[in-house]
């Protein structure tokens, strides 16, 4: 089986990973799926639904398996709507993989051709970014500072080490604290340059 060719949007909780995977997926040849998408398009009927929502209402962590079991019968179903076509598609993730684990789960269905890493080591901003989120979003209890604080410490913890999994020359550092025009300015070169190579080395 062919794997999908992926753009990783990777980040701390604030940083921007869904802006701008939206902006890089707004562009005609990708294909953008944040993990949101994968829970909020879940069908509670079904097996696996009824797997998901076993562990969510009892306030448990979802098994990896389990959320990266939904997240390819979620990409299989784009697929058959013809919203995301492989063959001339490039995926573009954000929320996914979090974890190590999680991405040895997924290396059998993804080629990650580059991994745009938002990095903000001023955790301060980020906690103003998503205590502005929640209260615009109406999700109040994220705008609790110790929620907040809580989260981007699981992703030191749990989610950063996917850096090194991924090794320096794949991971391209991007400051997340610039304006977002800028922040996209850099991916869009960067896989604006990566499909010049494809091309050179497919007429090679």
């Amino acid at each position: 089986m062919q794997r999908y060719r992926t753009y990783l949007i990777f980040g701390a909780p604030g940083s921007g990973k869904g802006t701008q995977g939206k902006a890089l997926g707004s562009i005609p040849r990708f294909f953008h799926c944040a993990c949101g998408d994968v829970f909020r398009a879940i069908d509670t009927r079904s097996a696996l639904g009824q797997k998901f929502v076993a562990y969510s209402s009892r306030g448990e962590l979802v098994p990896d398996e389990v959320t990266i079991e939904l997240w390819h019968n979620h990409i299989e179903a784009c697929k058959l709507d013809h919203r995301f076509k492989a063959d001339i598609d490039s995926l573009v993730l954000d929320g996914i993989p979090r974890n190590v684990h999680q991405a040895e789960l997924m290396s059998s269905l993804i080629d990650v051709k580059r991994v745009f890493h938002l990095s903000c080591p001023d955790r301060s901003k980020l906690v103003q970014r998503l205590r502005k989120r929640a209260i615009k979003d109406n999700r109040l209890d994220d705008a609790n500072e110790s929620v907040i604080r809580q989260r981007l410490e699981t992703y030191e913890r749990e989610s950063k080490p996917l850096l090194d999994y991924y090794g320096h020359d794949m991971v391209c550092d991007i400051d997340a604290t610039a304006p977002p025009i800028v922040v996209f300015a850099q991916i869009a070169n960067a896989v604006a340059q990566d499909a010049v190579n494809l091309e050179t080395a497919t007429v090679a």
